[in-house]
């Protein structure tokens, strides 16, 4: 049921223009015009989370074809979430805080269809960093400074705001980052920006200029975070995708990563996954959990249920995936197929000399 690199290149090459538009005809001289199609299911035609998918895949692609458009690709869709999602929801002028020179200042908003409401437009913390991360990763597949910088000013900016007295975190705030929306802490938030400014602090390789931020993180980690439990595919695979970027020498890193595993296995079980099954689950979710099992490594029970679970999807995410839903389902379905720019060194053509943590 393994299918070979090349299968698995094309499924994601198809994937990934399901969102972004046919782009094989692209040759490099005009990659630097392309423009990204405003199709990733938010306001604007901009939705963070599947536009960092996004920019991850690209990059990916970078480095599995040896094509340099793909580079220049990765590129240009980072300047146009900036372009949209840095800005008012009126297009008219840059978020609070925001400058020409600091482009980050004020944040990045989700990029949801509603400005107001329980689902409505803001700054969450998790598309945050998960956007810090691509950047990251950015900075490193094109040997350009520029884009871990603005990782690191995004860092600074949002930090102070999603913070409670420096001693615990809130799950969502306004587009403004004036005041908190949803007060609830949430899952891996503090795990999550403890390991991705500590991966932004080594890549500048500038000394402690994350620290105080860093410290406020562990801090939340020791006091909420030292027991993850969660029956969310999702959750369980960014939690070992995050785990992969620590040292398995650290009990916060084991404890969390064998506690996905326990909870995945049950969930893939071959007795309980079945495609009688999948009418009830989103894909997107799963192909989450399936992106941080294959950088986890270290369980192969897991890993060899990665290509048939994939295979189940194949067969049914057209007809199982809502509209509104196929741009984050195709994005991170290719990052299930290829997680090469997720993995800890995945971007093989740049040898990474970078201990995160």
């Amino acid at each position: 049921m393994e299918t070979t690199m090349a299968s698995r290149l094309s499924k994601f090459r198809t994937a990934m223009q399901q969102v972004y538009g046919s782009f094989d005809h692209i040759q490099l001289d005009n990659a630097p015009n392309w423009i990204p199609p405003p199709n990733s299911g938010g306001h604007r035609g901009r939705y963070l989370w599947t536009d960092a998918f996004g920019v991850l895949n690209f990059l990916t692609l970078y480095t599995e074809t040896s094509e340099a458009k793909f580079l220049v690709f990765a590129k240009r869709l980072t300047k146009t979430v900036h372009d949209v999602l840095g800005w008012t929801r009126d297009g008219t002028s840059r978020l609070p805080g925001a400058t020409d020179q600091h482009p980050l200042n004020g944040g990045l908003r989700i990029g949801k269809i509603d400005a107001t409401g329980p689902d409505g437009d803001g700054q969450y913390h998790h598309y945050l960093t998960l956007w810090m991360f691509a950047l990251n990763r950015l900075s490193v597949a094109s040997e350009d400074r520029i884009y871990n910088d603005q990782a690191i000013e995004l860092a600074k900016a949002i930090h102070p705001h999603f913070f409670l007295h420096r001693k615990r975190m809130v799950w969502k705030i306004s587009m403004d980052m004036s005041r908190p929306l949803v007060a609830s802490q949430g899952h891996l938030d503090a795990t999550t920006g403890y390991v991705i400014f500590h991966l932004l602090q080594a890549t500048a390789n500038e000394g402690p200029i994350l620290d105080e931020e860093i410290s406020d993180y562990k801090g939340v980690m020791d006091l909420t975070e030292t027991e993850f439990e969660s029956n969310d595919t999702l959750d369980l695979g960014m939690a070992l995708w995050i785990a992969h970027w620590g040292p398995r020498t650290d009990a916060w890193v084991e404890n969390m990563a064998q506690t996905c595993i326990r909870s995945l296995r049950r969930i893939f079980s071959t007795d309980r996954y079945t495609e009688r099954t999948l009418a009830h689950r989103l894909a997107f979710r799963e192909f989450g959990a399936l992106m941080g099992i294959q950088c986890y490594g270290h369980d192969e029970n897991l890993q060899a249920r990665v290509p048939p679970v994939m295979a189940m999807w194949d067969k049914y995410i057209s007809e199982l995936t809502p509209e509104d839903l196929k741009p984050i389902t195709m994005a991170m379905y290719a990052s299930a197929l290829i997680p090469a720019a997720f993995r800890k060194g995945g971007l093989h053509q740049v040898p990474e000399q970078v201990d995160v943590l």
